[in-house]
């Protein structure tokens, strides 16, 4: 399916290009404060706030004889609007509508594509004037935009999403996951016995083990081949790390080197297995490792080593989940797995169960079902109102995945509380089948300069 098109339209010198640079991400088109900088129609593509599509700067429209230069640029835009989803309008928020500007509007006006209209260089309140005076086009609302400083960003987003998000999120979602090996990157504290259990995955001496702690310096990444119980074959590439202690007994400049490394692979890891050793149990240190695990949004699954050799195994597992569900609070149900490196046993379980994890942790909801959910959710159990005034959720939408990342659209959202929140995060894990992976949930409002007076 191609994707959707966005042209921005306008008379010259209105900040049509500094806006395509701003949604393309990089200064591809040449901006100016002479008119008439941009002459052919150049193509990017656009992103915003999740939302991908083509944008195209279009050159300044002019009303000049057809076959001379500013004729044939004109013509260029025409045909852009005629062939994009939805024209985005531009007009000088600072300066006002001008006569061009109505010339402009009359024309799209009498085209099919449906047009959106923004008031440009409209910073704090500069541009509320010209905004209020560009309803007289006829084409809508307008909003207010400054494409230099990145205001009103939210609203543009608003303006566009119906005319150019698309429901073929099952291909996105496939490509995330068919994207390369599983990153599996196995972290702990010294001698829990990483080294070890990454031989006995790969099934050779790969990895330099003893007693001594902190053997370990590098962050080693090896490829290898997993083959489930059903005979399926999957690529996995395992990370052996250097332990992590406490920040306080990391005096050597090489141990911090490593430290270091660790973390880097812990940032390029999509599934992070924190091993435990069972004859010492959770420790505060291992908490912490796990903490920075979700804060830097990599699905977190813990494995228990020296298994075979454990005393009291079924109250040493209690005891750890529970003391992982009391100082993990930001991530509940994480994944608690026991494994043996001596004897290789759980080691198909541990792989399984990271595949499936990373499946979550690559998901991406379709729009549909996400504001479905949403929209139940709130019924449920509406925001509260602080001081008597209601705050209003609009809608969701999923900006990116790996991990997956949410923007609620409202209003007050700057009230709600930390709490509410959080419903919202555990209903969605559990409605939507998430996991038990670590969510992003922002809440954006529009910038409305009539809000405080409504209150």
């Amino acid at each position: 399916m191609p994707q959707p098109t966005v042209a921005i339209v306008g008379r010259p010198n209105v900040g049509k290009s500094t806006l395509f640079n701003r949604l393309v991400g990089k200064r591809v088109a040449l901006v100016d404060d002479r008119p008439g900088v941009t002459r052919d129609r150049r193509e990017g593509e656009g992103k915003l706030l999740g939302l991908e599509f083509k944008v195209i700067d279009t050159a300044g429209f002019e009303d000049e004889d057809p076959d001379s230069l500013p004729g044939r640029m004109r013509a260029q835009t025409e045909a852009a609007v005629r062939d994009a989803d939805v024209a985005l309008f531009l007009i000088d928020g600072r300066e006002g509508l001008t006569p061009l500007d109505e010339e402009i509007g009359r024309w799209l006006r009498g085209e099919d594509t449906p047009v959106v209209v923004a008031a440009n260089k409209a910073e704090g309140q500069a541009g509320e004037t010209g905004r209020l005076e560009a309803f007289a086009l006829g084409l809508g609302e307008p909003f207010a935009l400054s494409a230099e400083h990145g205001e009103g960003l939210v609203d543009l987003f608003e303006a566009l999403r119906p005319f150019v998000e698309r429901e073929d999120d099952e291909d996105e979602a496939a490509e995330d996951e068919e994207g390369g090996p599983l990153k599996l990157a196995i972290v702990g504290r010294p001698n829990a016995g990483k080294s070890t259990l990454v031989n006995k995955i790969l099934g050779e001496e790969r990895m330099i083990t003893g007693p001594e702690a902190g053997i370990t310096r590098d962050s080693i990444s090896l490829d290898w081949q997993w083959t489930d119980p059903k005979g399926e074959t999957h690529a996995v590439r395992l990370v052996d790390t250097a332990g992590l202690r406490k920040r306080a007994k990391v005096d050597d400049k090489l141990e911090r080197l490593s430290v270091l490394d660790t973390k880097r692979s812990i940032d390029h890891a999509e599934v992070v297995v924190l091993l435990l050793d069972a004859t010492r149990g959770l420790e505060v240190q291992d908490l912490k490792i796990a903490s920075q695990v979700i804060e830097e949004g990599r699905a977190l699954m813990i494995a228990v080593n020296k298994w075979d050799v454990a005393e009291n195994a079924s109250s040493l597992f209690n005891g750890i989940k529970a003391a992982l569900e009391e100082g993990l609070s930001q991530l509940k149900g994480v994944p608690v797995l026991t494994v043996s490196a001596q004897t290789g046993k759980g080691i198909d379980t541990l792989i399984g169960a990271a595949l499936e994890l990373r499946e979550g942790w690559s998901r991406r909801v379709s729009t549909g079902e996400l504001n479905r959910w949403f929209e139940r959710a709130v019924e449920t159990n509406p925001p509260p109102a602080p001081g008597g005034k209601r705050i209003k959720l609009r809608y969701i939408t999923q900006v990116k995945s790996r991990p997956p990342s949410f923007v609620v659209f409202g209003t007050r959202v700057d009230q709600l509380p930390k709490s509410y929140e959080r419903y919202l995060l555990n209903s969605m894990r559990r409605d939507l089948k998430l996991g038990p992976v670590p969510l992003r949930l922002t809440m954006r409002a529009p910038k409305n300069p009539f809000d405080d007076k409504r209150s």
